[in-house]
C-alpha cells in the first residue's frame, strides 16, 4: 500500500480535495481597499490560494517529507501555470535559503571540531542539575544570543550543543519529553528573544522602511528594543513556564551533571588549531552580521554572502570536506525553499493583497483595540505559513493606510505586527530555528502544530495587554490628536 495508514491518506486526499475545489470554483468576489478601490482576485491568485491550503495540510500532517512537499510546491505552480517554472522555481535559491545552508554547515564545523561538545560542557559544569532549570538555562540563553545575533544563526550553533546535553540525559539517543520540550522550547524562545532588537531577525529592518516609506517618520535601533524587551522578556519566561507543563522531564534532576561535565571537559584537553579557527570564523561572522545595523558600508552586503564567506573557509582549511556538505539536511533546506517560493506566489499573484485587504476589512468598524489585534492575529497566521518578510510586507501597508481611517497611530500597528511575526509557534516553515529543531528527531510536525496553538494563543493575549495598557504607559501613541 503505498500510504502506510490512513493518517497519512485521509490528509492527502484532503489537501488535494481543498485544491482542486478551489481551482474549480467561481471566481471569488472582490474585496475593496481603504481608498475605495475593488481589488479582484486573478485566476492565478486564487490557484495560489488553493496551493497555499493545500502546502499548509500536508505540511501539518506530514504526509510526505517536508521537503518533498516543499518540492511540490514549485511543481504544481509549473504544472498549473500560476507562476512560470523559473521564477517558482528559482525561489528556492533564495538569498534566505542560502542563509539557511549556511548556518546549517557552521553547526557542523562546531560539532566536527569538536567545540560543541566543549562549550556543552563549559555551560553544563556551571547551571543546576535540576532538569527545569536546564530548560531555563538553555531558552536563557537562546533568547539572549539573539539579541546580537540573527535566530537562524542562533538556534544551528545551539543545536549541536543541545544534542550534547540531551546526550548525557538520555545516552541511547531515544525520543524523551525531556527531548521534546528542549528543542521546542529552543526554537520558540529564539523566536520570543527575536524581537527584542533588530539584530535577531530582518523582519525588523523590512517593517521599520515600510514604516517610514509610508509614514515618514523614522524609529531607531533603541527604540524598538525599549518597547520589545518587556514583551520578549515576558514571553521567555512564560514560554518557559509552559513548556515546564507541557514537557515534564522525566525525570527532575540529573545527578552528578555537573562532576560528569567538569570531567569529560577535562578529557577534550586544550583547543586544537581547528576548534580555534572555527571560532575565530564564527565571531567574525557573527560581529559582520552585528554591525551591518551600524556600519553603512556593511549594510549593503547580503547576510547570505557573510555567512557563505564562512563556509568557503571551513572547506579552504579543511575543517568540512565533501562528507560534510552531502550530509546536509537537504529536507531542512528545501522546506525553506518551498516556503519562500509559496511566499512569493502569493504575493506576486496579488493572492496576498486581496487576502489582507479582505480580512482587515472586517475591522474598519471596530474598536482601536480590536482592529490592531486583527491585525497582529492575521500576521501570526501568515507568519506560520510564510517568511515572516512577507508576512509583514504583505500586511503592514494596508494596515498602516486603514489605520488613518480609523484614527489608530501607525506606530502601535507596526509594532504589534512586527512582535506578532517573530512567534510563528506552530509551523515548521514560520521560522529556520523550527525546522531546525525538527532535525533532533525529537518531536513530528503534527506534534510541533498542536502544542504550538495554546503559547500562540498566550502571545495575542500578552500582546493585547501591552496594546491596551503597557505600550500607552511607556509613552507610546495609540489614538491620533490624543
Amino acid at each position: 500500500m503505498i500510504f502506510r495508514s490512513r493518517k497519512r491518506l485521509i490528509p492527502f486526499l484532503f489537501g488535494l480535495g481543498t485544491f482542486i475545489v478551489i481551482l474549480a470554483a467561481p471566481d471569488f468576489p472582490p474585496v475593496t481597499d481603504p481608498h475605495g478601490n475593488p481589488v479582484l482576485l486573478s485566476h492565478e491568485g486564487k490557484a495560489a490560494l488553493g496551493l497555499f491550503l493545500l502546502a499548509g495540510i500536508w505540511w501539518v500532517f506530514e504526509v510526505v517529507p517536508v521537503g518533498i512537499t516543499a518540492i511540490g510546491i514549485g511543481v504544481v505552480q509549473s504544472l498549473w501555470l500560476i507562476r512560470d517554472s523559473r521564477t517558482a522555481l528559482t525561489d528556492f535559491m533564495d538569498p534566505s535559503v542560502w542563509f539557511i545552508f549556511g548556518s546549517l554547515l557552521i553547526g557542523a564545523a562546531f560539532i566536527k571540531t569538536g567545540l560543541t561538545r566543549r562549550l556543552a560542557f563549559l555551560v553544563l559544569s556551571h547551571i543546576s542539575e535540576d532538569t527545569r532549570l536546564i530548560y531555563l538555562g538553555a531558552f536563557g540563553l537562546t533568547s539572549f544570543l539573539t539579541l546580537f545575533m540573527a535566530h537562524t544563526a542562533v538556534a544551528a550553533a545551539l543545536f549541536p550543543l543541545l544534542l550534547v546535553v540531551h546526550g548525557l540525559y538520555e545516552p541511547a539517543g531515544h525520543r524523551t519529553v525531556f527531548g521534546k520540550g528542549l528543542f521546542i522550547g529552543m526554537a520558540w524562545t529564539a523566536g520570543a528573544g527575536s524581537i527584542i532588537t533588530l539584530l535577531g531577525a530582518a523582519r525588523g529592518a523590512v517593517a521599520i522602511g515600510f514604516f517610514k516609506e509610508l509614514t515618514g517618520q523614522e524609529i531607531s535601533f533603541f527604540e524598538v528594543t525599549r518597547f520589545m524587551l518587556p514583551l520578549g522578556a515576558l514571553m521567555v519566561i512564560l514560554l518557559w513556564g509552559y513548556v515546564c507543563l507541557a514537557f515534564p522531564p522525566e525525570r527532575t534532576r540529573l545527578p552528578g551533571l555537573k562532576t560528569k561535565a567538569r570531567g569529560l571537559a577535562d578529557q577534550l584537553g586544550r583547543m586544537t588549531k581547528r576548534e580555534l579557527a572555527t571560532l575565530v570564523i564564527t565571531v567574525a561572522v557573527v560581529a559582520a552580521l552585528s554591525l551591518r545595523a551600524f556600519v553603512p558600508a556593511l549594510g549593503h552586503i547580503n547576510k547570505s554572502a557573510i555567512i557563505l564567506s564562512a563556509v568557503m573557509l571551513f572547506f579552504m582549511l579543511d575543517i568540512l570536506n565533501i562528507k560534510d556538505l552531502e550530509a546536509v539536511p537537504w529536507n531542512i533546506v528545501l522546506l525553506f525553499g518551498g516556503a519562500m517560493s509559496i511566499g512569493f506566489c502569493l504575493w506576486q499573484t496579488g493572492a496576498a493583497e486581496w487576502l489582507a485587504i479582505g480580512w482587515l476589512s472586517w475591522f474598519k468598524q471596530a474598536p482601536w483595540l480590536v482592529f490592531i489585534m486583527g491585525i497582529a492575529f492575521f500576521v501570526l497566521v501568515m507568519t506560520n505559513f510564510i517568511m515572516n518578510v512577507a508576512a509583514i510586507a504583505i500586511t503592514l501597508p494596508v494596515a498602516l493606510v486603514m489605520a488613518r481611517f480609523i484614527g489608530v497611530e501607525p506606530e502601535i500597528v507596526m509594532f504589534a505586527a512586527l512582535a506578532a511575526a517573530g512567534m510563528p509557534f506552530m509551523l515548521l516553515v514560520g521560522a529556520a530555528p523550527n525546522a531546525i529543531a525538527f532535525e533532533s528527531g525529537q518531536f513530528r510536525t503534527r506534534e510541533f502544530f498542536l502544542y504550538g496553538i495554546p503559547p500562540s494563543l498566550m502571545l495575542l493575549a500578552v500582546l493585547a495587554l501591552f496594546v491596551w495598557k503597557i505600550w500607552p504607559w511607556m509613552g507610546m501613541p495609540v489614538l491620533i490628536g490624543q
